[in-house]
């Protein structure tokens, strides 16, 4: 059953148009992942749908009472406003009185005597017991915790980027909806929040239609996928790894077609140019059909790197850092720390927001200086550096002479040319927008014309911080193919699961306090093993807390009747039990050669032993309990 019915939606700008005639329908409980190349209109399509922007053409059919929340990808919250109330702000009947109620709380926990406090308070209570809006004031609270946001009386104002990041997707989920709508939900979030996400919204009630560049989120997160590409929707039932299956299908088929209007316009031009004779209205016919297949859009599979692009040499001697500190208001972020860069190497920074992995990329890069310690950088290093910052771009620069800027050439390992033109077909930009003014690019756009500048200054040391948070899947895959046949060094900061799997072998791990660790191996092994370590902990922990428990109970001063019942019996039980095992010993030996009674006394046999054995460990209890009370007696 389908909830929400799209029609004909059309969106221009200027003369580009983002997408043309797009019709969809978003059924009951469906996960919609939508993907496509940065400036293909994947957050306008968002904002279209949550009433932001309006669209050119088209229509949307839905339910009058049907409910939309919207997360943006930059999201405008009200600085004066505390969490709580940020969350609460808004038209929902639910969250109006949520927020008269805390409001009204504050009141009378700073004046309880007043009898007007105490009169809202009840009133507010009240509106709270009518609507059954408690439940939703407590997941409210759960939700922003599991987020990491803990202070609910903070002001927006004081919390950094990613904490209002957290603000804003804790209201887009604790809004009623039946249509939530997340443009990058996953950025500036650590992989334990995004694991959290995933299971929420997994058994999210309503239906949602997400944006991410976190292919592993995808994969576990949606039942549907959406494709914006040229303008056009493409849509594929199943997840991530279902998608890439389909898609090559796609293009395998889209190639095949292609192959054949080709055969076809040659034939056609041939017989033009020969001149054959023909009636007039057959010729013209023939003409109009030319001119028809040349106007068709070809299919061209775009971002494929088969060659490695050539960097300058590197020696023996790369980057070596010795006993490195740094600190950064009074805190450690670094501690006495050693490490050796070698050729080839392909390693990982992870740590929470804000531990140092950036500083640590800037420090390498010689941008900043450590406080106490030594880098020491070989001769022969050319640093590449795609960075978080946006670099300052003119705007009146074509995208091409942006490009050419650093080099219009680069050269294959095998000494082949590659030009400017080439490289930017290669980074999603055809040929027909390479003469495209930059300020009309997206962002996502001009990050990718950034990236694909530094590799063009062709380092042999590149390093990434947090490449993931601004390309779109298309770009990653493009840069990992890249990345695959670099044959220089490869550091880069990141949180993206999908990435560093992908890319690095090793890690570096800021732990906090200063504390950076190795660990050899993928980002999934890392995560594993910390899982592991930690429910073992947890596990001694609670073992810790049951000997503890233990040792708080005050000592016995008698057995009780059960147990002094049981221990006056015990020894003559084991004796017996000890005879009888003698007994059937003896029954096997005379049985001589009857496999049949040797076979049914050995069971009679292992079933006393199994006995004796449960006896003589419940003697082992009852003796120290024994032991226990007699010693205190006589203390």
């Amino acid at each position: 059953m389908s909830m929400l019915q799209v029609e004909g939606l059309t969106k221009t700008y200027g003369d580009k148009t983002l997408f043309d005639h797009l019709s969809f329908t978003i059924g009951e409980k469906e996960r919609i992942g939508l993907i496509g190349v940065n400036g293909t209109g994947k957050s306008t399509l968002l904002k279209i749908l949550a009433g932001i922007e309006s669209a050119d053409k088209g229509e949307q059919i839905h339910a009058n009472d049907f409910q939309i929340e919207y997360l943006p990808q930059q999201p405008e919250l009200q600085d004066d406003l505390t969490v709580m109330e940020q969350i609460y702000y808004g038209e929902s009947k639910v969250m109006s009185t949520m927020r008269a109620y805390e409001q009204s709380l504050l009141l009378f926990e700073k004046n309880p005597e007043s009898s007007e406090s105490q009169k809202q308070y009840m009133k507010w209570q009240q509106k709270m017991d009518e609507l059954d809006a408690w439940e939703a004031n407590t997941v409210a609270k759960t939700i922003l915790s599991r987020l990491g946001i803990t202070n609910f009386e903070a002001k927006i104002k004081q919390l950094s980027g990613g904490q209002k990041k957290r603000v804003a997707i804790a209201k887009a989920l604790i809004q009623p909806a039946d249509l939530l709508l997340l443009d990058e939900p996953t950025n500036h979030l650590d992989h334990e929040t995004i694991e959290w996400l995933e299971t929420f919204l997994s058994n999210y009630k309503g239906s949602i239609l997400l944006i991410t560049h976190d292919r592993y989120f995808l994969n576990r997160v949606t039942n549907h996928m959406y494709e914006l590409d040229q303008g056009r929707l493409f849509k594929y039932v199943g997840n991530y790894a279902t998608f890439l299956e389909k898609k090559a299908e796609r293009e395998q088929q889209e190639a095949q077609r292609d192959q054949k209007r080709a055969n076809i316009l040659r034939r056609e031009i041939a017989w033009l140019q020969r001149g054959a004779k023909a009636r007039t209205t057959k010729q013209k016919a023939r003409i109009q059909r030319v001119e028809a297949l040349k106007e068709e859009e070809s299919f061209s599979s775009r971002g494929e790197f088969d060659f490695a692009i050539g960097s300058k040499r590197l020696g023996k001697q790369v980057i070596e850092l010795e006993r490195v500190t740094k600190e950064f208001d009074d805190r450690p972020l670094i501690k006495s720390l050693d490490y050796l860069i070698v050729k080839g190497e392909r390693l990982g920074i992870v740590g929470p927001n804000g531990s140092g992995k950036t500083t640590l990329l800037n420090m390498l890069a010689g941008r900043i200086a450590p406080d106490q310690g030594e880098i020491t950088t070989g001769e022969t290093v050319q640093i590449g550096y795609y960075t978080q910052e946006d670099e300052e771009i003119d705007g009146d620069l074509r995208m091409i002479d942006y490009i050419k800027e650093v080099a219009e050439v680069v050269y294959t390992v095998d000494g082949q040319v590659i030009t400017a033109e080439q490289m930017l077909e290669r980074f999603l930009f055809p040929r027909s927008t390479q003469y495209t003014y930059i300020r009309r690019l997206s962002g996502g756009e001009r990050r990718r014309l950034y990236l694909l500048k530094v590799l063009m200054t062709e380092p042999n040391v590149l390093f990434l911080d947090e490449p993931t948070n601004d390309l779109d899947t298309e770009t990653l895959s493009v840069l990992e193919d890249y990345l695959d046949q670099f044959p220089g060094v490869v550091i880069t900061v990141s949180h993206d699961r999908y990435f560093l799997d992908r890319v690095v072998d090793h890690l570096l791990v800021f732990e906090g306090d200063g504390i950076v660790s190795r660990f050899q191996g993928h980002y999934t092994d890392y995560l594993t093993e910390k899982q592991s370590k930690w429910e073992n902990e947890k596990a001694i922990g609670k073992e810790e807390v049951r000997q503890k428990e233990l040792a708080k109970k005050e000592p016995r001063k008698k057995l009780s009747y059960k147990d002094q019942q049981e221990w006056n019996q015990i020894e003559d039980k084991i004796t017996n039990l000890e005879e009888k095992i003698e007994t059937v010993e003896k029954d096997i030996a005379a049985a001589g050669s009857d496999y049949g009674v040797i076979q049914e006394k050995m069971k009679e046999k292992e079933k006393l032993e199994q006995q004796l054995e449960e006896t003589i460990e419940r003697w082992t209890e009852l003796s120290m309990l024994v032991e226990e009370i007699e010693s205190g007696q006589k203390s």
